[in-house]
């Protein structure tokens, strides 16, 4: 079945239209085997939600296993054995890194997406029912670009006093994006595809990255197009988020979008989302934003799991464990729809392990 089975990298390459799986997150690397899965539970409520996961996937008696490595945000680098499990194991799931503010101390969220070269961001921005927000009908796809722009680090000092900061764009990478964006709205049944960009100020930049859009356009005639400034793009997000389905951005943007998307659809405590290269992939939660948390949280074990619990069931997609992943998503759905076990940012006073208790108790 496996060896049957292209990547999603692959169908782009070749432009085959064969496959007709009706929900694809990820490339799969998966045989049906047994899993082995990087784990790193990272920073503040990373130890909190990751373990969550584990309760559940054992609960589940999901097949999958983990390989647990501590990595903290400070460290300099990812180190060489945790990569290597990477590689290894194609699949990682990990908690919040966080990153220093200033000081010269890299992101090892950046590092990972540029040595693993996972090139693609997706956070899935949805309402979920029985938890009530200011839009309904929300559904967005965020697909961002995740290895150049301004996340490229080129930065230097000119004179004392005079920081340059280069922004990279080639069309190699904004082409790769814009593919992966079209096949994924192709191969999930989405309609529209809109690119978010600032080509009216970044002429060159931004407009490389629109002409790319333009030409994978032209090979799925079937999917809508349309281009939206950045600006606006916010503005139209707070306004009348429903007319957007799957948003494809150069880097920071779509950090940007995909946060604002999150908040909008009910926070990012609930919001899944990965991080996608040809060999690998690696699933967190979807927003950056608070994804490491405030200590008192930690204190009070009150993190929200479910954003790494749905980020979860995006994995066991990835591992071709479909009925193990509907079970998951089932179970939380039903926790959040019924209202009564939910933490502090659902506007609950629920303990992490009381929710995961309650997701456990709605396995069928």
């Amino acid at each position: 079945m496996s060896r049957r089975s292209l990547t999603l990298l692959k169908n782009l390459s070749n432009g085959s239209r064969t496959q007709t799986r009706s929900v694809t997150y990820m490339p799969r690397p998966g045989d049906g085997a047994p899993r082995a899965v990087t784990l790193i539970p990272g920073d503040g409520i990373g130890p909190l939600v990751t373990n969550a996961v584990e309760q559940v996937m054992e609960a589940m008696h999901a097949p999958v296993y983990f390989e647990k490595y501590d990595v903290q945000g400070e460290m300099s680098r990812v180190p060489a054995e945790v990569m290597e499990s990477i590689r290894k194991n194609k699949v990682c799931l990990k908690g919040g890194l966080k990153t220093p503010v200033g000081g010269g101390v890299s992101s090892l969220n950046v590092q990972l997406r540029k040595e693993l070269d996972l090139f693609a961001s997706l956070v899935n921005c949805f309402n979920l029912p029985g938890l009530p927000t200011r839009h309904e009908n929300v559904d967005i796809v965020v697909i961002r670009e995740n290895t150049e722009g301004e996340y490229a680090g080129l930065e230097h000092e000119v004179v004392p006093g005079v920081v340059e900061s280069l922004k990279v764009i080639t069309k190699f990478c904004s082409e790769r994006i814009a593919k992966y964006a079209f096949e994924y709205a192709y191969l999930n049944n989405r309609k529209k595809v809109t690119a978010v960009h600032k080509a009216n100020i970044m002429k060159l930049a931004d407009g490389l990255f629109l002409e790319s859009c333009r030409e994978v356009a032209k090979k799925y005639p079937g999917i809508t197009y349309n281009e939206i400034i950045v600006d606006n793009c916010c503005m139209q997000l707070v306004a009348k988020p429903e007319q957007f389905d799957v948003m494809v951005t150069p880097n920071l943007y779509g950090n940007l979008v995909a946060n604002t998307a999150a908040g909008i659809a009910g926070g990012t405590g609930v919001m899944p989302g990965g991080n996608v290269g040809a060999d690998h992939a690696v699933f967190e939660q979807g927003a950056s934003a608070g994804n490491v948390g405030k200590d008192s949280i930690v204190r009070e074990n009150k993190a929200n799991p479910v954003a790494l619990l749905l980020s979860s069931a995006m994995m066991l997609r990835h591992l071709q464990f479909p009925s193990f992943a509907d079970r998951l998503e089932t179970a939380v759905k039903r926790v959040i729809s019924e209202g009564k076990c939910r933490t502090k940012d659902l506007g609950g006073q629920s303990t992490t392990q009381q929710v995961v208790d309650a997701v456990i108790a709605r396995l069928e």
